[in-house]
């Protein structure tokens, strides 16, 4: 069964015509009766609402097919970078992939994306120019462009005949029965390029100056399974002559699940290197790549099995999480159906639903046989807004939406802040923040409201200071009495907090000392410049007196308070705000007016190096500073470049940014109370 199987990926830059490719595929193997149209709304890959209403693919949309015996599990995934988790994510499940390119603006930055993303995978895969029917298409200008940008080793396969108005039908240059003169010289190129990578073929070609068509087709399958050669295909997604010949190439050139050779993985408990084939008498081994919260069946698990047999009414082990799972039934999908299979076997993609514990990435097997597969590597997110539920319903249903909401995609994240008490929800970029945030109301009934991030500022001191702190209050009966001095200096960035006691004599007596301190403590949540917490302070109390009538812990609290907030006023105190660890990633004609940008955000270039054909930027820059740096980066460098921070440490804001912060906070500074 497995050799009968091609798991497909399509992948491109946004608008080059995946979707309709893929209806295109379902209507010519019969699946539908009538072409799908994204403009109306009627493809069976985008059927979300937001899909819909946006005209774009936004999830991962899993369909298949038959053809020549073989069947084709096909999964279309979105072309905008804010989504790229949804192109990641299934790679981990194919064999092949086609990457769509439009025969109009030729390689994007998607394009190179998603190549890059195949490269690093070995993953093999074809080329289809697609559009060519349409105003100011050019094969040659499209072709040349793939050769610079992505590899000599691209070759054609196919030629068109006629572009634009007067794209008709397309040659077969593997075939070569109807080839034009203008065509001749380019399978000329591409029978040379397939004896070159071939010592036998290349033997047969200088014999005989050419190769026989069954060689070009062993040449060409070895080529691509190696990753030595790209096969480019061309055409129209409205054209069934180019949509049926790359059905047969899909089936001659890429892989089955057999083909791709033994999957690796480990083995959990001694950390040993195992493998599994796409075998269904092997044991049985999959992984999560998807999950989606279906409104009828509840949260639906997909996965790729890689080897085993599965039934309904089963129980599986999952090896990530160390738990048992049992499953109910089977299904095949096709865009938002289900077919109810018998069973699943090695190299099918299936669901389930209503598994309790399990999530996306999680390695499945069978229990005595148990294998860890490869963690799918998600993305960090690039952006962040802060959301407030608009009602007190909202808020009794926001943690449930965004759990499941979280769950579907692993690259929206949610927290809570400790510090401001914000709850922040962070993404890829803002269209997929406000596709999240759409879903929230859209699908859970939640309205929120959004903001930018507050910055977790924080204060400290510069100085060392000995103050008192003393607080008495008389009104008829016993009073308030609590006194305390108290010896408050800096400590080095990063050690928080730490409180001394060296009373002696009993000038405050013992059970009074806790209370000083939480006073203290207390103060300090509070901040005293502008509301920040104090951090990275060492408090020591020395002395002190108490009234052993009007002495309480109350009074000592507050006097630990009052003589905290005077202390930090005296100790030349300064706020310190969040530094991030930032990689930008570019392509190098950006270095410049990336790094400019950086420097002018306070940003501090640590150093750059290469990696695959970009350059990765590595800096130190204020998080106040880069809050809104996912869609000035995209400007900077035309959709180019991409980047990832992670908090490094906090550092002194300097004076004459600090000043407007604490105006904008809006808090007065406190008068220290003798």
């Amino acid at each position: 069964m497995a050799k009968q199987i091609r798991n497909i990926a399509l992948l491109s830059h946004s608008g080059a015509g995946k979707t309709s490719l893929s209806e295109a595929l379902l209507f010519h193997t019969g699946v539908t009766k009538k072409l799908g149209s994204v403009p109306e709304g009627t493809t069976l890959s985008d059927y979300s609402s937001d899909e819909i209403e946006r005209k774009i693919s936004i999830n991962a949309s899993i369909l298949h097919c038959h053809w020549e015996g073989c069947q084709i599990n096909l999964i279309d995934t979105p072309g905008y970078a804010d989504f790229i988790s949804e192109t990641i994510a299934p790679l981990y499940a194919i064999d092949g992939a086609i990457v769509v390119l439009d025969g109009g603006t030729g390689v994007e930055v998607g394009t190179e994306r998603v190549w890059e993303l195949l490269e690093s995978r070995k993953i093999p895969h074809l080329l289809f120019i697609n559009k060519l029917d349409k105003e100011n298409a050019s094969f040659a200008k499209t072709l040349a462009a793939i050769q610079e940008q992505l590899g000599r080793n691209c070759v054609p396969i196919q030629f068109p005949e006629g572009e634009g108005a007067s794209f008709g039908a397309v040659a077969d240059l593997v075939e070569g029965t109807t080839v034009s003169e203008g065509a001749q010289g380019v399978r000329d190129k591409l029978v040379e390029g397939i004896a070159e990578q071939d010592d036998a073929l290349l033997e047969k070609y200088l014999e005989k100056g050419t190769l026989d068509v069954a060689d070009i087709q062993k040449g060409l399958r070895s080529g691509v399974m190696s990753s030595k050669l790209t096969p480019i295909l061309c055409g129209s997604s409205t054209k069934g002559d180019a949509v049926k010949m790359l059905l047969r190439s899909i089936v001659a050139y890429l892989p089955s699940p057999s083909e791709r050779g033994a999957i690796k993985g480990k083995d959990p408990a001694s950390g040993e290197d195992q493998e599994r084939k796409a075998d269904p008498k092997e044991p049985f081994s999959a992984q999560v790549f998807k999950t989606i919260s279906d409104p009828y069946l509840g949260q639906l698990t997909i996965f790729r099995i890689f080897s085993g047999t599965l039934l309904p009414e089963a129980t599986f082990y999952n090896v990530t999480r160390q738990t048992r799972e049992r499953i109910g039934k089977i299904f095949l999908l096709q865009g938002k159906s289900q077919t109810v299979q018998e069973k699943a076997e090695a190299g099918e993609i299936v669901g389930v639903a209503k598994l309790k514990e399990t999530r996306t990435g999680d390695s499945l097997a069978d229990e005595k046989h148990p294998i860890l597969f490869e963690t799918i590597p998600f993305p960090e997110p690039a952006i962040s807004v802060s959301v407030k539920p608009k009602t007190r319903t909202d808020e009794d249903k926001i943690s449930d939406a965004l759990s499941k909401l979280t769950a579907e995609d692993l690259s929206f994240r949610m927290t809570r802040d400790a510090q401001t008490k914000e709850l922040i929800l962070s993404g890829m970029g803002d269209l997929h923040l406000t596709v999240m945030v759409g879903r929230l109301q859209s699908r859970f009934g939640v309205g929120v409201e959004v903001g930018t991030p507050k910055v977790a500022y924080k204060e400290t001191i510069t100085r060392k200071v000995r103050v008192q702190g003393k607080y008495k209050k008389q009104s008829g009966g016993h009073g308030q009495y609590g006194d305390c001095w108290i010896q408050v200096e800096p400590l080095t960035r990063g050690a928080n907090f730490e409180f001394v006691d060296k009373v002696v004599g009993g000038a405050i007596p013992r059970n009074y000392i806790p209370s000083v301190e939480k006073g203290v403590r207390q103060a300090m949540g509070e901040g005293v410049l502008a509301g920040y917490p104090l951090v990275d302070i060492k408090v020591t109390v020395d002395d002190g007196s108490f009234h052993p009538v009007d002495s309480s812990d109350l009074a000592f609290q507050i006097a630990g308070a009052m003589a905290l907030r005077k202390a930090v006023l005296e100790a030349s105190p300064v706020l310190l705000e969040p530094i991030m660890d930032v990689e930008v990633s570019i392509p190098e004609e950006y270095m410049g007016a990336v790094t400019g940008d950086l420097n002018s955000r306070r940003g501090k270039v640590l150093g750059m190096d290469m990696k695959t054909k970009t350059e990765v930027l590595h800096a130190k820059v204020p998080l106040a500073e880069i809050l809104k740096y996912a869609p000035d980066l995209k400007s900077l460098t035309g959709g180019r470049g991409s980047y990832t921070m992670k908090f490094s440490h906090y550092e002194i804001v300097p004076q004459r940014f600090s000043q407007e912060i604490i105006q904008h906070a809006k808090v007065p500074v406190r008068e220290a109370v003798e």
